[in-house]
């Protein structure tokens, strides 16, 4: 008997749609995409949460997208709008980004307090938030210290990367994030999972979602493994 569902690694895998020369139509099949592949979500740029709403009603994928992207520096008041707007456009997941330079600051009264004005909000409306470290930039301490402030404010997930900085998911990462967050708070991969095995490495490290573009390939070959038409 395998050791994973199609229905369990399709539930793991965020669509990324962020990248900024996406247009329109392929934001569209994107999302049309990720409704076939039953994904558990799409992550997409602010603009199009609309449009991904509409195209996804009625399935199994929700609608994910990001607050403070790409580095984390707008003021907390816009991050908490940009949630509040995200929210009543149809998201129901948000991933938000830290103030990476508040954190390499040693801000951490800020950086607690920005990260509590979206959680806040977002759960108050019945949505999700996944807390994106950019762990690249950042030194040991400070991850365990932001694993720390969002079990405190019970984060949904810590997230790794935007998939946008110098590197992605580490192995090395995921385990101090798994082992310095409290059991009510999920980890995220983000960046460079673009295989199936990735995959089952990171899910074995412990993370319950992955940031993925590679989505067809990597659940292509998950429907080969399980004897699965393609």
């Amino acid at each position: 008997m395998s050791e994973f569902t199609y229905a369990e690694i399709a539930g793991m895998i965020d669509h990324s749609l962020l990248q900024p020369v996406l247009t329109d139509s392929e934001l569209e099949k994107g999302c049309e995409l990720a409704r076939r592949y039953e994904v558990a979500s799409v992550c997409i740029k602010p603009y199009a949460v609309p449009m991904a709403a509409r195209i996804l009603r009625g399935s199994k994928t929700l609608v994910g997208t990001v607050v403070g992207f790409p580095h984390g520096g707008h003021v907390t008041k816009i991050k908490r709008d940009e949630a509040a707007q995200a929210i009543a456009d149809g998201a129901v997941e948000l991933d938000m980004v830290v103030n990476i330079g508040k954190v390499l600051s040693g801000d951490w009264d800020y950086v607690a307090r920005d990260i509590a004005a979206v959680i806040e909000l977002a759960h108050g409306k019945g949505a999700k938030v996944k807390v994106i470290f950019e762990n690249c930039f950042l030194q040991d301490s400070h991850k365990e210290r932001l694993c720390q402030i969002c079990g405190e404010l019970r984060a949904d997930w810590v997230k790794t990367s935007t998939g946008y900085g110098d590197s992605g998911a580490t192995d090395e990462d995921l385990r101090l994030m798994r082992r310095c967050s409290p059991a009510h708070v999920q980890v995220k991969a983000a960046g460079g999972v673009r295989t199936f095995d990735r995959l089952l490495a990171v899910r074995a490290l412990g993370v319950t979602r992955v940031g993925a573009t590679a989505t067809v390939a990597i659940l292509d070959e998950c429907k080969r493994r399980l004897g699965l038409p393609v």
